[in-house]
């Protein structure tokens, strides 16, 4: 059986790849990536202390939430890429400053 601690060892892998991926990228697409992975970790925590520390599914209901929340951020957020690339012909996050006004 696999262990809390190498659960908590992936989660903690995923979330500091989508941190490493949100600062290093400037493409929206790679920014959104991020965001996914963060919200991957973060669910992950929440089913391991679920099964391996309370022993109820509280920690399931929560990830629940994590992937309705993730999967409307991923719809509003391809949304607005693809707009904004149809506006600017480019998905860098740099040029999106230029459409404050």
């Amino acid at each position: 059986m696999i262990s809390l601690t190498s659960y908590l060892i992936i989660s903690l892998f995923l979330f500091s790849m989508g941190i490493i991926i949100m600062m290093a990228r400037k493409s929206i697409i790679a920014i959104l990536l991020g965001i996914e992975l963060i919200l991957n970790a973060s669910a992950l925590n929440f089913i391991a202390y679920s099964t391996y520390v309370t022993k109820n599914l509280d920690g399931h209901i929560f990830t629940l939430f994590i992937i309705v929340v993730a999967a409307a951020e991923a719809a509003v957020g391809l949304a607005i890429a693809i707009r904004f690339f149809q506006l600017k012909e480019s998905v860098h996050i740099d040029d999106a400053t230029q459409l404050q006004s």
